[in-house]
């Protein structure tokens, strides 16, 4: 019987990771796979510096729409608010 891959998707373990978590909710999870795999197969951070950068860009878009999510929030209920 093979061995289960180190970065087989079912395991329990990265559903109690709150990093893993986190990472999944920002929808570049599968970006932040790539570089684990790329980092596992080579052992040279250079060598994957176009799955890093790519992670890195999906990141970048995520964190600018929630931060626009957050202040269109907050200018409405301050909006909404009396005075």
């Amino acid at each position: 019987m093979a061995s289960p891959s180190p970065h087989d998707r079912s395991r329990k373990d990265d559903e109690d990771d709150p990093v893993e978590q986190m990472i999944s909710r920002t929808g570049c999870a599968e970006l932040h796979y790539a570089v684990q795999e790329c980092m596992a197969e080579h052992q040279d951070w250079r060598v994957c510096q176009n799955q890093v950068q790519t992670f890195k860009d999906c990141m970048m878009s995520f964190q600018k729409a929630r931060k626009e999510q957050l202040i269109k929030q907050r200018s409405a209920s301050t909006e909404s608010s009396p005075s």
